[in-house]
């Protein structure tokens, strides 16, 4: 039975609608990662990513960078920070805020959980030869640089 085939297959309409494909994309790559990553792994890994790319950070910056809630960022912090995987330190230019950078052990952490990001992308983008995965991932690029930035 092909695909289109399938008594459960949505209309052709929706099914030919760019953002509909994009949205059910979306959606498998988030549960094929919730398979691999909790919920705060993902948090982590965006933060450690953040910090490795960017350098020192104040926490505002982190959110703001990542589209999350300052308090959000606080509790990721504090767990990090636990683990010895930032550092947190009064700003000397500005001492009411926190600095924020990333340690020998967050480096760590963040090549293991790009090991589970990368299992996911292979395990989500499987259907495409590699010519086709850069291609889709060039196209995305410029469809998302054709907009102004969306939070994380």
């Amino acid at each position: 039975m092909a695909a289109t085939d399938h008594p459960l297959q949505p209309p052709a309409r929706l099914r030919g609608l760019a953002s509909w494909q994009a949205n059910k994309v979306s959606t498998l790559g988030a549960r094929l990662t919730a398979q691999r990553m909790p919920l705060s792994a993902r948090a982590d890994f965006a933060v450690l990513a953040a910090l490795e790319e960017y350098g020192a950070l104040s926490q505002a910056e982190i959110g703001r960078r990542l589209g999350l809630d300052r308090n959000d960022v606080s509790g990721i912090l504090t767990r990090l920070e636990s683990s010895h995987r930032v550092d947190r330190q009064a700003d000397p230019a500005n001492r009411r805020r926190n600095l924020v950078t990333l340690t020998a052990a967050g480096r760590h952490y963040l090549e293991e959980l790009q090991q589970h990001a990368d299992t996911v992308q292979a395990e989500l983008l499987a259907g495409l030869d590699p010519a086709e995965q850069r291609q889709l991932q060039s196209l995305l690029a410029k469809l998302l640089d054709s907009h102004a930035p969306q939070p994380a």
